[in-house]
């Protein structure tokens, strides 16, 4: 049987409509950004601290929109599964890594997509996304 790792991850948008993506330290998978909650936290919570701690985006828990709940492969963890609870940040951003992000890279959602994106993106998010704009 699978590890299950809870997690709160957020779809962030820039004025050109472009996902924002995050590629963790000592990492090759490029995910949103996001995390593990803290005891106590709503999953909203950890959602909104990771993205500050992450990409210094600053969005009250209260404002992000719930997108779903995904079961996927962990992109970084062999024989793991992550359950994410996946949020939309209203508005569009601009971002910086910080804490243990290595690198941020927008995402056109239009043109062909890298080989290198965690599954929770490519199986899930991403065909979710599509299917919003059909």
């Amino acid at each position: 049987m699978k590890d299950r790792i809870v997690v709160s991850a957020v779809c962030v948008y820039d004025d050109r409509g472009r996902l924002l993506t995050v590629r963790k330290r000592g990492t090759d998978k490029f995910m949103h950004p996001g995390g593990k909650p803290e005891p106590g936290e709503t999953a909203a919570q950890a959602a909104s601290r990771e993205l500050l701690e992450e990409v210094g985006i600053e969005v009250a828990p209260e404002d992000l929109r719930p997108m779903g709940v995904w079961l996927a492969d962990a992109a970084n963890e062999a024989a793991t599964d992550i359950e994410a609870t996946v949020f939309t940040a209203p508005g569009t951003w601009g971002a910086h890594p910080s804490a243990e992000i290595a690198e941020i890279r927008w995402l056109d959602l239009a043109a062909e997509l890298p080989a290198d994106l965690a599954p929770l993106l490519t199986d899930h998010i991403l065909p979710a996304l599509a299917a919003d704009r059909a």
